[in-house]
């Protein structure tokens, strides 16, 4: 299919600002980050035990809990590994493609989410078993998705394009 007239100038008229390359940078050092943090959350941080004790202080009792922790576990890390996906892919921000930006912002927002969404149990069973150290990659994941997020809306708002051009 041949591009218009109207497409082709458009296409040609878009340069790079000054915000480019520093908001694709940030982008891909965030979700290098977040990469990182939400397997550490997935895979270490949430286990079991983890999950039985967070259910337990949500009112479970302990053999509902020791029920139904397996197979929620086996859900949150089949989304946990999505995000782990999504975010590995936004390290392919400093390739500058517009599928990339629209990605990370999807992951992003979505794991922001987090922020509300998780029940506060699971933080307070974190802490219990692991200390500061167990909420650290959940707050530097969903919070900085928040940050990132916003960033990354800013951005096209002001510039009407993906990455600033």
């Amino acid at each position: 299919m041949e591009a218009t007239a109207a497409q082709t100038h458009h296409r040609q008229t878009l340069a790079p600002t000054a915000w480019t390359r520093p908001l694709q940078v940030v982008t891909a050092v965030c979700s290098a980050v977040f990469t990182v943090g939400t397997a550490l959350q997935n895979f270490v941080i949430v286990n079991e035990p983890m999950l039985q004790h967070t259910m337990q202080l949500a009112g479970a009792t302990p053999e509902a809990a020791a029920a139904g922790a397996p197979g929620f576990l086996t859900g949150f890390r089949i989304v946990g590994c999505l995000f782990i996906v999504g975010n590995a892919l936004g390290m392919l921000a400093l390739r500058g493609w517009n599928w990339v930006f629209w990605l990370a912002l999807v992951v992003n927002i979505g794991q922001a989410a987090g922020v509300v969404m998780i029940p506060r149990e699971v933080f307070t069973a974190s802490l219990d078993i692991y200390g500061v150290p167990g909420i650290l990659p959940s707050v530097v994941t969903d919070g900085g998705a928040l940050l990132l997020a916003l960033a990354l809306i800013v951005s096209c708002a002001r510039f009407r394009t993906p990455w600033a051009q």
